[in-house]
C-alpha cells in the first residue's frame, strides 16, 4: 500500500478571499462562465445600468462601442452615477459602486423611491465587471463637473478627479477591457451585440441604440418607437394569419402571505403565422432564455382560451383529444414584456424568474384579454382555431407513423428475414461490417458477387427513393424503400422536429455498420439517387454524418487498356495521365458501363477492394448552408436549379454520354 501524503487541516486552514479576487478567481460564480459567455454577460450588466437610467425618464439613446482591441465602451445619457462622499456609507460613492459587491442605488426598489423596475439589481454588475476587467475608465459628468476614475486589474489608479465642466448632457461614460487572466476568451463578436441591442430596443419602447464596432468600421442604430408590437409585425412580415395584438396591464401581490406585496406591469403582443414562429419573455428587459414563471403563464392561458374557444364552437371532431401548446406555438410569434419591483431570478445571469405571483398574475391577465380577443374578433378566431387544429392533427398523424416504424424497430426478427432482396454479411463484428447502398437488381448482382462476403452487406434502392426533403412525415415513413433502409440500419431515426417530440428512437451505438456506402452509377441519374439517399440520411439521421459513417464509393469514368492490362481513370484528367503515359502504345479506351455490367474482378478492385478502392467520407458542412444546397438541389426552387446548372454543368458535362 503506498503512503498516504498527510496534509493539514485546522484553524488556520480556512481562508476567505479578498478584494478583486473574489471575481478574478470565481468569475463563473458571478457571470455563469469563465468563458466567452461570462465575458459577455459581464458587459451585459453595465449596460443593464445605461437602461435603468433610461427606463426611469433620464436619457433616451446609449452608445455602444467595441474598440479593435476588443476594450469596451457604454455611453449614456442618464443622471451620471453618484461617485462624491456618502455621509451614509463613510465612503465615496465610486468605491461602492465599482469596489464593493453587494452595494448600488436599487435595493430599495418596491418602496417606488428610485428604479422601480430594475434591469440591475444585485449589486454586483459594475464592481464584478471593474474587477474582472485588465483595465477600466469611468468617466461622469453630473453636478457641473467631470469626474475621472483609472482601474487596473481590480485596483483603482490615483483615485477621483475631479473637474469642472460645460456638457451638453449628464452620463456616464464607461471603457474597460475584459481580462484574459479573467476570461478564457474575450473576443466577443459583433453578432453578440448586435443580437442583445436589438432585443432591448424591441423591449424598451423609444430609446435608440448605437452600435460602433471599430474592427468592422460600422455604426447600426436600433430603435422600435412601439416596443415590441412593431417586432411581432416585423417578425410576421405580411404572412401573418393575424394581426398585431397588444396587451397592457398591472397587477398587485405577493408570492406569499408572509411576503411583502410587489407591483408587476404586462406586455404582451402576438400574432399567428403559419410560415414563422418565435416566443421570446423579457423581464424588466432581460431576456429569459429558460423562461419561468412567464412561460408556463403562457402556455397555461393559451391552451386553456384556446381549448375552451374550439368546444364552445363545436370545431373538435367527436372523440377528439385535446389541444397541446406545441400545436398553438408551431403558428404563434409571441413576445411579453414583463415588470415587476420585486424579483426572483433563477441566478444572477437573469435567464429565468421563479415568481409565483407572476405567474398568476401573467395567468390571468392573460386568459381574460384573450377571451375578449375571441369574441370581438370572431373571424381572426376561427383563423386561428382551423390551423392549431391542422398543427394538431399533422402532429399526431406523424407520431402515429412514428410509432409504427418504431414497433417494425423493436421487431427482434433478423433483418435479413424482414427486408427483401437485402443480402447480409456473416461477421458480427460491427467495428468491420460495410453497408452498400446501390441502384436496382442489376448492381446487386454485381455487387453481391464482387464483394468479400466475410464483411461486405449489400443493399439495393428499387426504383426512384423519395424526396424526403419535400415529403412529409407521413409519405416518408410509408414508403418501403426508406422504412426497408431504416431497418437495416439498425439505429432508428432522429427527427427534429416539434412532431417528434418525446418519440426519438435513435440510438448510435444501435447502428449495424461501421461504413454506410452509397454506390451508384456514374451518371446523371445515379448522381441524383445518390443525392437522395443522402437527402434521406440528412433528414432522418444526420448524427450518421456527423459521425463520420457514411462515404460515397467512386465509381471509374474509363477503363483504358494497354496490352491486355486495365488501367482505370476516374476523371478526364486521370485519362489524360494514363493516355499520356501509354502515348507510344496502342491502346483501347471505354466508358465505364453501369455497376451491372461490370465484371466481378473489376468490381472488386474498382469500388470494394478497401486496398485499391476510393471511397468520399461525407462531411458535416455548416447545417444551413447544407439545408440550402440540398433544397437547391431537391426543392421547389426550379429557377435556382436552372441556374446552379447553367454556372455548374459544365463540371459535370462528363458524366454524359454524347456518342
Amino acid at each position: 500500500m503506498s503512503a498516504k501524503r498527510k496534509t493539514r487541516y485546522d484553524n488556520e486552514s480556512i481562508t476567505s478571499l479578498k478584494g478583486a479576487d473574489r471575481v478574478r478567481l470565481r468569475p463563473a460564480v458571478i457571470f455563469g462562465s469563465d468563458g466567452l459567455e461570462g465575458c459577455q454577460h459581464s458587459f451585459f450588466e453595465i449596460l443593464s445600468n445605461s437602461i435603468d437610467e433610461a427606463r426611469e425618464g433620464f436619457g433616451n439613446f446609449i452608445r455602444v462601442i467595441r474598440h479593435k482591441d476588443y476594450s469596451i465602451t457604454v455611453e449614456d445619457q442618464g443622471r451620471g452615477i453618484p461617485v462624491e462622499y456618502n455621509q451614509k456609507e463613510e465612503r465615496y460613492n465610486w468605491e461602492l459602486v465599482y469596489c464593493e459587491l453587494y452595494a448600488g442605488g436599487k435595493y430599495a426598489n418596491n418602496t417606488g423611491e428610485n428604479y422601480e423596475f430594475a434591469l440591475g439589481l444585485n449589486g454586483l454588475g459594475a464592481c464584478a465587471t471593474q474587477y474582472s476587467s485588465e483595465w477600466m475608465d469611468v468617466t461622469v459628468f453630473r453636478d457641473g463637473y467631470k469626474y475621472e476614475l483609472h482601474f487596473e486589474k481590480g485596483e483603482n489608479i490615483g483615485g477621483l478627479k475631479k473637474t469642472k465642466w460645460d456638457y451638453e448632457h449628464t452620463g456616464t461614460i464607461q471603457t474597460w477591457k475584459p481580462d484574459l487572466e479573467v476570461f478564457t476568451d474575450i473576443k466577443i463578436p459583433a453578432e453578440f451585440f448586435r443580437d442583445v441591442l436589438k432585443k432591448q430596443a424591441v423591449v424598451n419602447a423609444g430609446l435608440t441604440f448605437e452600435f460602433i464596432d471599430e474592427i468592422q468600421g460600422t455604426t447600426e442604430t436600433f430603435r422600435y418607437e412601439n416596443g415590441i408590437v412593431d417586432y411581432v409585425a416585423e417578425l410576421s412580415g405580411d404572412k401573418g394569419l393575424t394581426k398585431p395584438v397588444f396587451f397592457e396591464g398591472s397587477a398587485k401581490g405577493r408570492d406569499r402571505e408572509d411576503k411583502p406585496e410587489y407591483k408587476v406591469k404586462m406586455q404582451i403582443a402576438f400574432c399567428f403565422n403559419n410560415e414563422v414562429n418565435t416566443i421570446q419573455y423579457y423581464h424588466n428587459s432581460s431576456w429569459l432564455e429558460h423562461g419561468g414563471a412567464p412561460d408556463k403563464a403562457v402556455k397555461a392561458a393559451f391552451v386553456a382560451e384556446l381549448d375552451k374557444y374550439l368546444k364552445n364552437n363545436n370545431k373538435y371532431n367527436k372523440n377528439e383529444t385535446k389541444i397541446t401548446f406545441s400545436d398553438i406555438e408551431d403558428s404563434l410569434i409571441l413576445i411579453t414584456n414583463t415588470f415587476s419591483t420585486m424579483t426572483s431570478y433563477a441566478n444572477q445571469t437573469k435567464k429565468a424568474i421563479s415568481n409565483s405571483f407572476i405567474q398568476e398574475a401573467i395567468t390571468n391577465f392573460l386568459k381574460e384579454q384573450l377571451e375578449v380577443y375571441f369574441i370581438e374578433n370572431k373571424e381572426e378566431a376561427d383563423r386561428i382555431a382551423a390551423q392549431v387544429l391542422i398543427n394538431k392533427r399533422s402532429r399526431e398523424s406523424a407520431e402515429k407513423a412514428r410509432i409504427d416504424v418504431r414497433k417494425k424497430l423493436s421487431s427482434n426478427m433478423d433483418i435479413s428475414a424482414r427486408v427483401k432482396k437485402f443480402v447480409d454479411c456473416r461477421s458480427k463484428d460491427v467495428s468491420i461490417r460495410e453497408l452498400y447502398i446501390v441502384e436496382g437488381d442489376s448492381a446487386l448482382g454485381s455487387v453481391k458477387m464482387a464483394r468479400d462476403s466475410s464483411f461486405q452487406a449489400v443493399m439495393p434502392v428499387r426504383g426512384k427513393i423519395l424526396n424526403c426533403l419535400k415529403a412529409d412525415l407521413h409519405q416518408v415513413f410509408k414508403s418501403e424503400i426508406i422504412t426497408d433502409l431504416i431497418k437495416v440500419l439498425g439505429c432508428g431515426v432522429e427527427i427534429n422536429s416539434k412532431h417528434a417530440k418525446g418519440l426519438n428512437s435513435f440510438d448510435i451505438d444501435n447502428l449495424k455498420w461501421s461504413k454506410i456506402i452509397i454506390c451508384t452509377d456514374a451518371d446523371v441519374d445515379g448522381y441524383q439517387i445518390r443525392t437522395l439517399i443522402l437527402a434521406m440520411i440528412y433528414r432522418l439521421a444526420p448524427t450518421l454524418i456527423e459521425k463520420g459513417k457514411v462515404y460515397i464509393a467512386e465509381s471509374p469514368l474509363f477503363e483504358i487498356t494497354v496490352k491486355g492490362k486495365s488501367y482505370f481513370a476516374y476523371n478526364e484528367q486521370e485519362k489524360a495521365e494514363i493516355l499520356k503515359k501509354f502515348k507510344d502504345q496502342k491502346v483501347i479506351v471505354q466508358r465505364s458501363k453501369g455497376l451491372g455490367e461490370n465484371d466481378p474482378e473489376m468490381m472488386w478492385e474498382t469500388t470494394m477492394n478497401p486496398e485499391t478502392r476510393r471511397l468520399i467520407k461525407v462531411m458535416p458542412d455548416d447545417a444551413e448552408l447544407t439545408h440550402q444546397f440540398f433544397d437547391l438541389l431537391l426543392g421547389d426552387n426550379l429557377q435556382g436549379r436552372k441556374d446552379y446548372i447553367s454556372e455548374h454543368g459544365h463540371e459535370y458535362m462528363e458524366l454524359i454520354d454524347v456518342s
